[in-house]
């Protein structure tokens, strides 16, 4: 069978001198991974077409087996992060969330739209990179069906408070009245983090980035949000540990 799809290769892997394994993440078919030969052929525009990072349109035979990408045609190669090691590294560690979290073989079109968007922002350098990181991190939890409770307190219901508590753990909100100190640990996110929280869940995914926090802020953002990644993922991730090595 064969199927035309725009996916994005978000792993790659060379088998012998010729042939590559990636791995693709598309709007119809989710994750798979296909087989592409004669990849080591620099005159090859498949080749250059299936590279970490490209977004093709690809064409696919479906065997019995495996996949094998017939021919690709890149439509965005997101060049800037290839000559920045940092954000790079960033837009690596959002490959290897991809991996851990999207379904294999299912529909993932707002996965999909989400990846397009970060490595976009991280391309364009307009954005500070913990609230990429933080904003990427949240939402794509969100996606997967592991969205926190963050529109109030958990116990009372109250909407603001200036001493709000977010759990990673549990994924809730305390207000100052509810807080009880031998719950699991907690982060002081305040108004202005908070709102950060809220937005990177519940906005519409073309306004995911639109919004700022202080320095601080934004550092207590990223915190809380890898903190929660991380409690639901019960795993470690090399790309970040990478990451957070060479910032």
């Amino acid at each position: 069978m064969n199927l035309s799809t725009d996916g994005l290769i978000i792993k790659e892997q060379n088998i012998g001198e010729s042939a590559r394994l990636v791995t693709v993440l598309s709007r119809e078919h989710g994750l798979f991974r296909a087989f592409v030969k004669n990849a080591g052929n620099i005159k090859s525009a498949k080749g250059a077409a299936t590279r970490l990072l490209c977004y093709s349109r690809l064409n696919v035979f479906k065997g019995r087996e495996s996949y094998i990408i017939d021919d690709a045609a890149c439509r965005e190669m997101f060049l800037p992060l290839r000559s920045d090691v940092v954000r790079m590294s960033l837009a690596q560690y959002f490959c290897e969330l991809a991996l851990c979290f999207f379904p294999e073989e299912l529909p993932c079109g707002d996965g999909l739209r989400l990846m397009l968007n970060s490595l976009y922002i991280l391309s364009k350098g307009s954005r500070p990179l913990p609230l990429i990181k933080a904003a990427t991190e949240l939402r794509l939890a969100a996606i997967c069906g592991y969205m926190p409770d963050l529109v109030c307190c958990n116990e009372c219901k109250k909407y603001e408070d200036e001493n709000m508590r977010f759990y990673p753990h549990s994924g809730i909100l305390l207000c100052s009245n509810c807080f009880d100190k031998s719950r699991e640990p907690s982060l002081n996110t305040g108004l202005g983090v908070t709102a950060a929280l809220r937005h990177s869940v519940y906005s519409p995914l073309e306004r995911l980035y639109s919004f700022s926090l202080s320095g601080r802020g934004e550092e207590l953002f990223e915190r809380a949000a890898e903190e929660y990644l991380l409690s639901l993922s019960e795993r470690s991730f090399k790309t970040l540990d990478f990451y957070k090595m060479i910032r």
